[in-house]
């Protein structure tokens, strides 16, 4: 008997043994291959990315130092690494006459042939750069994941490269990405970092138009090629991957964002990365997820990006916006938006199933202007109020009512001011129980939610209780065919918009149950 009760623990022990090894073997095998019909297959927006809703980016570098000592009533454009080549002669403008970013380099360097860009890199001083500093504020801001502009158009590596030599170790002396890191994901945050490098074939371009470039400099500026060519060389795709695997490799970030221009390079390239990442996420057991911009990818490999932009309406798929309170990088004298205009906006945003990555513009030494860290910890009292009808929310069955509604979605809509007021209204929901209400501006008297009338069936079960988040006054309310009619509050404890927690009873159905006689017609 005892051997027979020996030989099934033995037989037990051994069939659970295969099983295990069994699954570690299939979890070994899955990974991603360089195809798009892998690549479709992955979770492209994870939980975690689902329920941050709000992160930052800082746009800092070498070329943050090229506008100072510039004329702040004058306009600057943003791709100054490319513009200040455009003379109006050996490189075309519309007007035929120099930009004003050509006039203010030669003003500050001297001619840009001889003067390149690589002087403005030479002088990258990041005296004022502390990593504890910048995480400590984005964690204060409410921020769920954040990181560096890795790399931006202008070929710099903001790490201790080994895949270039014009990095930020060998002009500067740091490595804020690995700084940045250590920082951010201490405070409980997820690290990212974004990628611009894809549209250095064209932001160099005029460089070349101008000669007097150094061989040795290609390494920079890319092989020299027209103004018109869209069709990077060989050199220029081996740069591009092996800048992006390294600071994979070395700092296994959660998020990899790109802008544009992407969309122009190989398919090959880019099936090539995703597979790659997706692979990497898998070994270091993490979730990794991959923004990007018009077509480079699709949204069932990837999550879509709007710049400065977002959809009038609610999407399936979760997406993102990047953008800036003011320019990108610093500019002297530069306009920023106020902590109102961006709550307002990332409510917005939220009700219509995306994220906001919101940039940071550094002073050229690396330290955070006061405007911005005014905005930011604005930008957090208001979420440590409000965040429950944020973080790790859905969109409802509608996004919102009011008379303000973005006229169309899409990139760069930002450019058209739109002041919400007391009558706009966003929705969020945690579950079917509970959903919350956003009223964008401070409510007078009462707020008449219409979405929520008894005339119409989007409301479909007892309301239980209103509660104002950050109060614990009573809140006066009744349901009718006006619509949800809620009286203000004595006071309210945030600035900006009020978030009105509704809990319901959830929707139920009567079982018939067991009793004979009530099966009886």
């Amino acid at each position: 008997m005892l051997l027979k009760s020996k030989m099934r623990l033995c037989s037990m022990a051994l069939v659970s043994s295969l099983i295990i090894s069994s699954y570690g073997q299939s979890e070994k095998k899955k990974s991603y291959k360089e195809t798009w019909e892998s690549v479709n297959k992955v979770n492209a927006a994870p939980d975690w990315f689902k329920d941050a809703k709000f992160g930052i980016y800082a746009h800092w570098g070498p070329v943050s130092n090229a506008f100072v000592g510039a004329d702040p009533t004058k306009h600057y454009a943003g791709w100054h690494g490319m513009k200040m080549y455009e003379d109006g002669k050996k490189v075309k403008t519309k007007n035929g006459k120099p930009t004003n970013n050509y006039i203010h380099h030669k003003d500050k360097y001297g001619n840009p042939k001889k003067y390149g860009y690589k002087h403005i890199i030479e002088e990258f001083d990041p005296s004022g750069f502390d990593a504890k500093v910048w995480a400590e504020l984005f964690a204060k801001s409410g921020a769920k994941f954040a990181g560096p502009v890795a790399m931006h158009h202008d070929n710099f590596a903001m790490w201790d490269s080994k895949a270039t030599r014009w990095n930020s170790m060998n002009y500067g002396g740091i490595d804020p990405s690995a700084e940045l890191k250590k920082e951010i994901e201490s405070r409980g945050m997820k690290f990212m970092g974004s990628f611009h490098h894809a549209f250095t074939w064209k932001y160099f371009a005029p460089s070349h138009a101008h000669g007097g470039i150094n061989p040795k400099d290609y390494d920079l500026y890319t092989n020299p090629h027209s103004v018109d060519s869209d069709t990077p060389d060989e050199d220029f795709y081996e740069d591009w991957w092996a800048k992006l695997k390294e600071f994979i490799d070395v700092y296994q970030p959660d998020l990899i964002w790109f802008d544009w221009w992407l969309e122009n390079m190989t398919e090959e390239c880019r099936t090539k990365f995703l597979a790659y990442y997706y692979n990497k996420g898998l070994e270091w057991g993490k979730d990794v997820a991959v923004c990007y911009k018009e077509t480079t990818f699709n949204e069932d490999a990837a999550i879509k990006d709007y710049e400065r932009g977002r959809p009038n309406q609610p999407k399936e798929n979760t997406w993102l916006t990047d953008t800036s309170p003011g320019a990108w990088f610093y500019r002297p004298g530069a306009v920023f938006k106020s902590p109102n205009q961006l709550v307002d906006i990332l409510v917005d945003i939220v009700s219509k199933n995306g994220l906001m990555l919101l940039n940071v513009p550094p002073n050229p030494d690396g330290s955070i202007p006061d405007v911005m860290v005014n905005l930011l910890t604005e930008m957090g009292q208001w979420l440590e109020v409000n965040g429950e009808a944020i973080y790790g929310t859905r969109p409802y069955t509608v996004f919102g009512e009011g008379p303000t509604r973005l006229p169309e979605g899409g990139h760069k809509i930002e450019k058209l001011k739109i002041a919400y007021n007391n009558k706009d209204i966003r929705f969020t929901k945690k579950s079917d129980k509970v959903i919350y209400a956003i009223v964008m501006d401070k409510p007078e008297k009462e707020t008449i939610i219409k979405t929520f009338t008894t005339q119409i069936g989007v409301l479909n079960s007892k309301i239980e209780k209103i509660e104002l988040l950050g109060s614990n006054e009573t809140i006066q309310w009744k349901r009718n065919e006006k619509g949800l009619v809620i009286s203000a509050a004595n006071s309210y404890p945030s600035d900006y918009a009020h978030a009105y927690k509704i809990t319901l009873e959830g929707y139920t159905e009567n079982n018939i149950g067991g009793d004979t006689a009530a099966h009886v017609d």
